[in-house]
């Protein structure tokens, strides 16, 4: 398929956020030395950003169209099945376009390759031109990554790269009804996770530190528990926070394995507050308050990362 534009998604940078905050860059100096913090790192931050993504313009200039959009507006924008999509930021915000990037090929840069990981982010200033080059020859290597979806009744949908979480906007407990593997119970626990593949070294990992430690703790145990996923796993594990246990609800169904095919089930149970989000972005979200029923399973699209390499996996 051909390739005719493409958009650039970036984020705000912290001394822009410091600036919105405060409303000028003096004012948020102010701040930040005032509680004994160095304003320069947030300068040499943005500096680092800003040529950074204005090389990456000039490369992309010479072989596309482009247009640059903020994350803010990736719920609204209309991708184009012609657009490839140049992601300037951090891993998380590979994570956070995935999700409206329907299967599009992202190319992300690391603008800063001394302070983010980068392991969602195999191109930077320097090797952009040549990754660029390669995948308008189609002579790039891909990265599929599975991605979770949850969808109400209604028809509304929320995708997500690395998880879901299903429960209360607020620290209160979640009440639902799930259906698993043709066995069904309600439930109060302080909310639902569901992973991905490339979420499981992130907040599923978490739960698992946790469950080892009590468990380590408590039992005497040495053997950790581990769930080990590739990132285009064609499996998603949910589990359950802090399940409670009552004469209202259970905890037979607290984990397991939702293969591709089949689905999580949850009707809530929650009068007000209820919520499904994903991917650690609060703000983005499906209500889901009392009579609202959600199916949770693989989404039809993959995420598709350009990797640097010459051959397509």
């Amino acid at each position: 398929m051909t390739t005719d534009n493409a958009i650039i998604v970036r984020n705000k940078t912290r001394l822009e956020q410091l600036i919105e905050r405060f409303n000028t860059k003096a004012q948020a100096r102010f701040y930040i030395e005032h509680s004994g913090g160095d304003f320069n790192a947030y300068q040499q931050e943005h500096d680092c950003f800003y040529q950074s993504l204005e090389k990456i313009q000039r490369i992309t200039a010479q072989h596309l169209k482009f247009k640059i959009i903020d994350r803010s507006f990736l719920p609204n924008f209309i991708f184009s099945e012609n657009d490839c999509i140049v992601i300037v930021g951090q891993d998380g915000l590979v994570a956070n376009t995935a999700k409206y990037a329907k299967g599009l090929p992202m190319l992300p840069v690391n603008p800063d390759t001394s302070l983010n990981d980068g392991v969602l982010l195999p191109f930077n200033s320097d090797n952009f031109q040549a990754g660029l080059l390669n995948f308008l020859n189609e002579n790039s290597a891909f990265k599929q990554v599975t991605m979770a979806e949850a969808t109400l009744k209604d028809g509304q949908k929320l995708q997500a790269f690395n998880d879901l979480f299903i429960g209360p906007a607020t620290h209160t407990s979640a009440r639902y009804k799930l259906w698993y593997n043709k066995m069904a119970e309600v439930q109060s626990s302080s909310g639902i996770i569901v992973s991905t593949g490339a979420g499981s070294t992130g907040w599923l990992s978490s739960l698992f530190n946790m469950a080892n430690r009590i468990n380590r703790a408590f039992d005497n145990s040495h053997h950790d528990m581990e769930m080990q996923m590739e990132w285009d796993d064609d499996n998603l594990v949910y589990i359950v926070r802090e399940p409670f246990k009552s004469r209202h609800s259970n905890i037979q169904l607290s984990a397991g394995i939702i293969p591709k095919g089949q689905s999580l089930k949850i009707e809530s149970h929650m009068p007000v507050n209820g919520k499904i989000f994903s991917d650690g972005l609060e703000n983005d979200y499906l209500a889901f308050n009392a009579g609202s029923i959600a199916e949770i399973g693989i989404a039809k699209e993959k995420a598709n990362i350009v990797f640097t390499g010459d051959l397509i996996m």
